[in-house]
């Protein structure tokens, strides 16, 4: 912080403040996230079993439960989402002399490992395994140990009655209920502290709207069959819908289960649960709200439909908590999932899928699943770095998924080649000899993308790359006014 930043902190505080001791709050506070949550999820992805363990602990109250959960997994403290305008104002008040306390409902091993990360605390007081200090008991704690007065910086409602207590109550990105409590009381706040992105903004990057592309592939095996009809439309617009709902919840399961891995990725750490942004509580309404609506849906549609959905949502599951750890696992099941995509379109518009079809696009979504980690591995060779996400990948892969993904996406146009000789092209094309133009353009195509992965330039999702590419567009349109050619 500079000179300047320190010595306005300072003079913004009395003597009468300077001289009584600064109690800070952590979970919400200090942090925008939730230690314990944090913790929790954490559990959940590391010891599922152990996790499953959890209610049976609640039984002896919230302290104990919160030492348990800590005893269990240990909380990366140092990537933890700070509230950064409240930090810089501590380092000033540290720098000025004025004695600081991490004041918490924590357990103490937590409170004392953030407390010893951040170098600027005096002491500590937090729960212990027997108390909860929340609240009053958070209150009656501080009365005892600070006979004299304190200051206090909160963020909830349970810091409702220590801001009233305090004499300088101050709050950082203070909820709803507190700000009500506040009024009601009448309790002045002195500062504020604010670091967050607007809910409106977080929820749309975490229901990941723009992901939503992938799932035009519904319309895929309608436009196939040459159907074009208003119900089997409608039914095509529904499964699109219910599809994302559905892909939008598993996306936020996914968020809140790699969160603390999410915070040591030079991009992911702003995700909004990561980043603190958005409370895991409210990610999971989200994904509950999500998932109800699309199910709901999709029981007004044929119930093959239903099935592929669920089909999707099981899969995904599996592979959040465990397959994605799993080299080449992982981009086989990707794969799977866009396929799977083309499966409930068309049972969403009661149509059958080619085994042609079926066969180019496991192998064409097979090069684009290859592509998408090569892609990480090679923006992370670029930057230094190593794999540190658990995808079971080495620095030394990418030739190999390189030779994977590119053969893989030759199979593919190979499979293209043999349906235009086949039989089925007949009943649906006059002319199906035009279709082999579209042969160039899907090498030209799969050739581009793995080129600009090799030189770095491709964003690590092809999918969301090829909707929001110029180059990639036109080609499509080109194969796009091909295949009308060919009808």
């Amino acid at each position: 912080m500079s000179e300047v930043s320190v010595a306005s902190a300072v003079s913004a505080t009395t003597d009468g403040a300077a001289a009584r001791p600064l109690c800070v709050d952590l979970d919400g506070t200090l942090v925008k996230s939730d230690t314990l949550v944090d913790s929790l999820l954490l559990l959940v992805r590391a010891q599922p079993t152990q996790a499953m363990r959890a209610p049976l602990w609640l039984r002896g109250g919230k302290a104990a439960f919160k030492a348990w959960v800590a005893s269990r997994v240990t909380l990366d403290v140092e990537h933890l989402p700070w509230n950064r305008e409240l930090l810089g104002y501590l380092g000033a008040q540290r720098a000025a002399g004025r004695r600081l306390y991490l004041v918490t409902g924590a357990d103490a091993s937590v409170a004392q490992r953030v407390a010893d990360h951040l170098g600027i605390f005096d002491g500590v007081l937090a729960s212990d395994g027997a108390t909860n200090r929340t609240g009053n008991h958070k209150l009656a704690g501080l009365r005892e140990r600070f006979a004299d007065g304190f200051d206090y910086i909160g963020n909830a409602r349970p810091d409702g009655p220590v801001l009233a207590g305090c004499g300088e109550a101050m709050v950082a990105n203070p909820t709803r209920a507190l700000r009500a409590m506040m009024r009601s009381g009448r309790i002045s706040v002195s500062r504020r502290f604010e670091d967050r992105t607007g809910r409106g903004r977080s929820f749309l990057r975490a229901i990941r709207l723009h992901q939503w592309a992938k799932n035009v592939l519904i319309f895929v095996p309608l436009l196939l069959a040459h159907v074009l009809r208003l119900p089997l439309i409608v039914n095509a617009a529904l499964a699109f819908l219910c599809f994302s709902l559905c892909a939008s919840a598993t996306y936020i399961m996914n968020d809140l289960l790699d969160v603390e891995a999410d915070r040591r990725h030079a991009k992911k750490r702003f995700r909004p649960f990561a980043a603190g942004d958005l409370p895991a509580s409210a990610g999971v309404a989200i994904a509950a709200v999500f998932l109800a609506a699309a199910f709901t849906g999709a029981a007004f549609l044929p119930r093959g439909y239903v099935v592929w959905l669920l089909a999707y949502l099981i899969v995904t599951l599996a592979y959040s908590l465990r397959l994605k750890q799993v080299a080449l696992v992982d981009v086989l099941l990707l794969s799977g999932l866009y396929t799977l995509r083309l499966l409930a379109g068309a049972a969403a518009v009661d149509v059958r899928i080619s085994r042609w079809f079926a066969a180019f696009s496991v192998f064409l979504f097979l090069s684009l699943a290859i592509v998408k980690r090569f892609s990480e591995l090679r923006n992370l060779q670029a930057q230094g770095e190593t794999p540190a996400n658990g995808r079971g990948y080495v620095a030394t892969d990418t030739e190999q998924l390189r030779s994977f993904g590119t053969m893989s996406g030759i199979a593919a146009v190979i499979i293209f080649t043999l349906y235009i000789n086949s039989g089925e092209t007949v009943a649906l094309y006059r002319h199906p000899g035009r279709m082999w133009l579209i042969v160039p353009l899907l090498l030209w195509w799969i050739f581009r993308v793995w080129l600009l992965a090799s030189r770095g330039e491709l964003n690590e999702d092809p999918v969301i790359f090829a909707v929001t590419d110029r180059m990639s567009l036109l080609i499509g349109l080109c194969i796009a006014i091909v295949a009308v050619l060919a009808v």
